[in-house]
């Protein structure tokens, strides 16, 4: 498996569902990957990444940054409040908007900074108590709060449990998008990702059947 065989599963997913090639990003989840991998995959010329953590992501991307042009980069992993001004320098997208208190503190950074990464709702789907994310029934009342802030909500985020169908959260993730006027749904991983497509998923995380098994450090 490779980052060709991943885009040519996403262009088969996206055809069979009858929708367009480009309707779907794929995020290349380059955490606890080596360098060497992530620049491979560079060289290929893919520009769309995702990292758990703002700190590692610190470690390695500005340098990234001055050799390749166009790189959009994504937090999908948990981000502390006190970790969100980094992140604003780091991320052009955040899928893991999931509090009260972390809305609260990026609507202040981005009325200071001027600017603000477009943001992911993470729905709790499962109501999974060890899994970050609002649960369903309280998405509707947090998206609103969250616009009351003027904060760039373009979408939702899940992450399914392990032990059961996915494409029943993600029917439910794209349910309340829809009801919410919400086109962005980050959905399905190396494992689920066509059935997301299937079920309109415009952002996929896909890690080790790009770039191998993780190298945890």
């Amino acid at each position: 498996m490779g980052l060709q065989d991943i885009q040519d599963r996403i262009a088969k997913a996206c055809a069979d569902a009858g929708r367009a090639a480009d309707a779907v990003q794929l995020i290349a989840v380059s955490k606890v990957q080596p360098n060497e991998r992530i620049r491979d995959v560079l060289e290929q010329g893919h520009r769309c990444f995702g990292e758990n953590r703002v700190q590692e992501a610190q470690g390695k991307w500005p340098e990234f940054r001055e050799t390749f042009e166009g790189i959009d980069l994504h937090l999908i992993g948990p981000l502390q409040s006190n970790k969100a001004r980094a992140a604003f320098g780091l991320f052009q997208f955040i899928h893991s908007l999931d509090r009260p208190k972390l809305a609260t503190a990026l609507a202040r950074i981005a009325q200071e900074e001027g600017h603000c990464p477009e943001l992911f709702v993470q729905v709790n789907t499962g109501e999974e108590d060890q899994k970050a994310g609002v649960m369903p029934a309280q998405a509707d009342d947090f998206i609103a709060e969250c616009r009351g802030m003027d904060l760039p909500v373009r979408g939702l985020m899940c992450i399914p449990p392990v032990d059961e169908e996915p494409a029943l959260h993600f029917a439910l993730l794209a349910k309340i998008a829809e009801r919410n006027g919400l086109g962005g749904l980050s959905m399905g991983m190396s494992s689920d990702f066509e059935r997301a497509i299937a079920l309109g998923a415009t952002h996929i995380r896909v890690g080790s059947a790009i770039f191998g098994e993780r190298v945890p450090t």
